[in-house]
This record gives C-alpha cells, structure tokens and sequence, in this order.
C-alpha cells in the first residue's frame, strides 16, 4: 500500500500529478480513439471513390469478355503488394481480374447475398500476411450480350490506418507532456498560494509560541476565522486558568504560614514549660510543613511547558539583579562576585524560572564561599554554557549525585532546608537543560563546587517535563 506524504503540499502534489497524469491519459485514448475514427472513415470514403472510378471504366471485347479497367486509374494500383488493391468479379463468365498490386493473390471475397447497389465492409487477409479493409459493391452494366452483374472490391492496407495512428501519437506526446508540465506548474503555483494563508496562521502560532505576541492577529481568509477565534479563546482561557492557579497556590501558602507560625510559637511555649520533647516534635512537624509548602509554591511559579514561557531570559540582566540582591546579605557581603560574558545574551527559559534556578545556586554558592564566587556563560556548539563556582570546601565525590535529591543536605548544620538543589533539578528537566555539578581544581584557587548548565538553543526544541 502506498504511503501518502506527511504534509499537505506533499498530498497536493502528488494528488495533482496523479489526476492530471490519468486525464492526459484518457485524453490521449480518447484523441486517438476519434484520429482513428476519423482516418477510417476517411479511408472508407475514399475506397467508394475508388469503387466508382473503377465502375466507370469497365469496358466488353467483342466477345463480350471483361476487359481491364483503363484510365485514370490510382498508380499505388499498380505497385506490387503495394497496399491499395482492386478486383472485379464477372460470375456469369466466371471471370475475375484484379490490380497488378495484387500479383498472384485473390482476395477471398464471402458470398453474403450482395444486392445491387449495395456497400459491403469486410477485414480480410492479404498479401504477405498483411489484413485488409476491403470494401465491395454489386453493379450491374450493359454488357453486349445483355446486362450483368459485377461486384467490384477495392481494398488498403490496415497497416496505412496503424501507421497513421502512431504517427498521431508521436505527434501529440511531446504536446501532452508540455500540457502535463503547465497544469503540475499551475498547481504548485495554485498550492502556493492558496497555502500562504496556511502559513501566515503557522507563522502566527510560532510567534505566540516564542512569546513575541500573545494571540493571532492579522488578516485570515473567510475559512480560518472559527479556528483563530478558537485558538484565541483557548490561549485567553489558558492564561486566566495559569493566572488563577499560581494565586490559590499563593494564598495556600499564605494561609497555611499563619498556623505554621503559630506552631511555631506554641512549640516555644512548650519547650518554656519544660516541654521540651512535645516542641522538638512540633517543631519538626512545622519544619516539615514549612519546607513543603515553600516547595510547592516555588514549583507552582514555573511554567507549564518550555513553550509558554513569557519571554527568552536576557543572562546579564538577571544575574546582575540575583548578585545585587546576595551582596545585602550577611554572607553575600563579604564574597566578590566575578562575572564573564557577553552582554545580550540570551536563553529559553522564562525569566521568573531563570531567577528561580540560578538564584538557588548562588544562594548555595554564598552559603559555602570563603570569598569568591565566579559566573560565566559562553556559546558553545549551538548551546549556551554557563558556569557558577565557588572557592568553598567542595563536595565529596560520593555525594555529588545525591545534591539534587529533594530534602538532602550535605551539612545538617547549616542553615537551609535543602529544598533549594532539587528545584534546580525541576527547572532543569522541565527545559531539558544539561546539568554538570564537579569540584573545582585545588591548583586554581577553586576548590568549590562547580555548577555547569547547557542551555539548548530555541530552534533545537526543548524537553518537557
């Protein structure tokens, strides 16, 4: 069974040269069909004629015996096996004569009970193993002994009808081919342009996609107007039912902070009245509670798909803010933070999830720095890479895989919850972004931990979660 093409313009075409190649076909049969027609209609006019040419020149001896037919005669009559025959039959004197073309053969006329004045049509064999179209007509003339009947037969070659018919066809192919071209041409012309409002909406759903514009907009044809105030509806549906989900993951995490605060404080009260094992355990409770709550809110704020992010992340803009922000923190003052990269740079990623990823990283980074923290980003191979390292103690080899396990730390003595790493973990899968997590080199002065993230250009498609 044969496979259709996957696109439309695929179909098209080969719908098209397909349907004009079976019309050019039938075409051909039929053109050939009326030229034979014709040409053997021509051919059984031209036998009559010569029928009666022959008929007006019969001539009686003396003795009342058939003469040869004198005058002007066909001269292709009178070439051997030539193609163009005559004979004429005298019954009553059991006489035949025939043309010179017919040399020795005698054409094998049936008895069919002719009448006079009567055309019969026969296909008879003839010379050489050729057929004939033979045509025969009954006269009667005055002979000296009183009148009588003669039935005269002239005959051509079939072969003239063939030859004819397949000079026909070498004569009409190269025009059937050049037909065949313009109406294929006609139809990629007619593809293009009947699909340029095809590809203006595909184009309109790329810039919606890429975040350039928010809903379809231009001017469609007549037959595209349901759809795009479908697609419209949709998108305006799916950015209200987005809107109001980061909300109520909002106020969930704002109602549920007051018990938890209040938790909090009655674990306080407790461990003041001695209580001390009940707060420990209400204090882990809210701990526990508190580091949830904080990671479904942060995941709550990602995008849905890499497709709908708002905008592409400029690299420079974001990091500058994320390292403005650290250096008012007790630990981020004391730190210097080198940056390296070409400005204008860009990712794609939505730039609330750029700020979420990298911003846990350097939180992570200034939480370990005894005093640099270095960022950079390059393109490299259709990627964009970016580095974040810091001069800490590093990471144990053994643990470097478990880092972006949710809820594990490295140091349980340090501030945090640990839920910082395994959000990277989220954004990183959800725009399929390729994350490498080493230590540095003792010999650079960087023994830290290095983070290594490889953006995918937007072209080459991104992973969804």
């Amino acid at each position: 069974m044969m496979r259709l093409p996957a696109s439309i313009r695929g179909r098209f075409l080969l719908t098209s040269a397909l349907t004009v190649g079976l019309a050019l076909a039938l075409t051909a049969v039929l053109l050939v069909s009326l030229f034979s027609s014709n040409i053997r209609e021509r051919i059984e006019l031209e036998l009559t004629g010569q029928i009666g040419t022959i008929a007006g020149t019969i001539a009686f001896d003396g003795d009342g015996e058939l003469s040869r037919p004198r005058g002007a005669l066909d001269r292709r009559f009178s070439e051997p096996y030539g193609g163009y025959y005559w004979q004429i039959m005298d019954d009553a004197r059991r006489k035949v004569l025939r043309s010179t073309s017919l040399w020795d053969v005698a054409l094998d006329l049936p008895d069919d009970g002719q009448t006079n004045g009567e055309i019969h049509h026969y296909t008879l064999p003839g010379p050489e193993g050729s057929t004939l179209i033979v045509q025969e007509r009954m006269i009667t003339v005055a002979a000296p002994d009183g009148p009588r009947r003669l039935r005269i037969a002239v005959a051509v070659d079939e072969k003239t009808l063939a030859d004819a018919r397949s000079r026909f066809i070498r004569d009409i192919l190269p025009a059937l081919a050049g037909l065949a071209i313009f109406l294929i041409g006609a139809s990629i012309a007619q593809l293009a342009f009947g699909l340029k409002a095809l590809d203006s909406l595909s184009q309109g759903i790329d810039r919606i996609r890429e975040r350039r514009d928010t809903q379809l907009s231009g001017s469609y044809p007549t037959e595209f107007e349901s759809t795009v105030k479908a697609v419209n509806q949709l998108l305006d549906t799916q950015e209200l039912m987005i809107a109001k989900a980061k909300s109520r993951a909002a106020d969930l995490a704002h109602g549920l902070r007051t018990p938890l605060t209040v938790l909090s404080n009655d674990a306080l009260t407790l461990r003041e009245k001695g209580e001390t094992e009940m707060a420990d355990e209400l204090d882990h409770l809210a701990a526990v509670m508190r580091n949830h709550v904080e990671r479904e809110l942060a995941l709550a704020r990602l995008t849905a798909r890499p497709d709908l992010r708002r905008a592409d992340t400029d690299i420079a803009r974001v990091l500058q803010e994320l390292i403005r922000t650290l250096k008012r923190t007790p630990s981020g003052e004391e730190l210097a933070f080198t940056v390296e990269g070409r400005d204008g740079e860009t990712v794609p990623v939505d730039p609330s999830d750029f700020r979420e990823l990298t911003g846990n990283l350097l939180e992570n980074a200034v939480k370990w720095a005894k005093s640099e923290i270095a960022i950079t980003w390059q393109r490299s191979k259709g990627q964009t890479v970016l580095t974040i390292s810091d001069d800490g103690p590093g990471v144990p080899e053994a643990a470097l895989a478990k880092l972006t396990q949710r809820g594990w730390r490295l140091d349980n003595a340090a501030e945090g919850s640990g839920l910082g790493l395994s959000i990277v973990r989220e954004i990183v899968e959800l725009y399929g972004i390729s994350m490498a997590l080493r230590n540095g080199n003792p010999e650079t002065g960087r023994s830290g931990l290095v983070v290594e993230l490889a953006f995918p250009d937007a072209s080459s498609g991104t992973a969804s979660k």
